[in-house]
């Protein structure tokens, strides 16, 4: 059986926005390089959802959260997509990790998160440099919450600071960029294969 993954877009830009999304080129070339490892993708653009401010699994009427949660939890794969602004995660992305913190308390019969066993990566673009400040928030966050983090999981691009050129700009992908996805895909498709096949240990295990 093929490997599923959820990625979550979180630009600012909703889907009808006239302005084309750099993380969604990002995502883009993470879901191909996926695919060559069996690996299907869905991908949810936050902004395009009523996602409520909170950090339970369901913060009432309108919330959208709870089936985007149902969506990650039935993944073995989370890919969690941000540009940069202001040197940090956006808000959109700052709130879905916010509403994730409920897996804290949300555990099985053997006290093992709900998110335990699958494998969540990061992809990062912006005009200027924070890709790895971001990539550190979002691991430390994700690991935080029940995900595994596999090697090498995150691509980025970032442009010249106070450049004008996006990612989605770019005529031709860098080298370096085209490597990085290829390595997340890699690594990820294949931590995530294993953590499917061998559970983590739950409590006295």
């Amino acid at each position: 059986m093929p490997l599923k993954a959820v990625a979550l877009n979180a630009t600012l830009k909703t889907s009808d926005a006239k302005d084309p999304s750099s993380t969604d080129r990002m995502i883009g070339l993470i879901d191909k390089a996926l695919s060559e490892y069996d690996v299907v993708t869905e991908v949810l653009r936050l902004a395009d959802f009523n996602i409520k401010p909170g950090v339970t699994s369901d913060e009432g009427a309108g919330d959208d959260w709870p089936d985007i949660r149902a969506k990650l939890l039935g993944a073995d794969i989370l890919l969690l997509a941000t540009p940069i602004w202001l040197g940090q995660p956006s808000s959109l992305c700052k709130r879905a990790l916010e509403r994730m913190d409920a897996f804290l308390e949300e555990t099985d019969d053997q006290g093992r998160m709900v998110s335990y066993g699958r494998v969540a990566a990061v992809a990062v673009v912006g005009n200027e440099d924070g890709a790895h400040h971001v990539s550190a928030e979002l691991y430390q966050a994700l690991n935080d919450v029940g995900f595994t983090i596999p090697a090498n999981a995150v691509a980025y691009w970032v442009g010249e600071a106070m450049g004008s050129t996006n990612f989605v700009d770019l005529g031709k992908v860098p080298k370096v960029v085209t490597k990085a996805v290829d390595m997340l895909a890699r690594n990820t498709a294949h931590l995530a294969g294993l953590l499917k096949e061998k559970q983590y240990p739950g409590e006295g295990s």
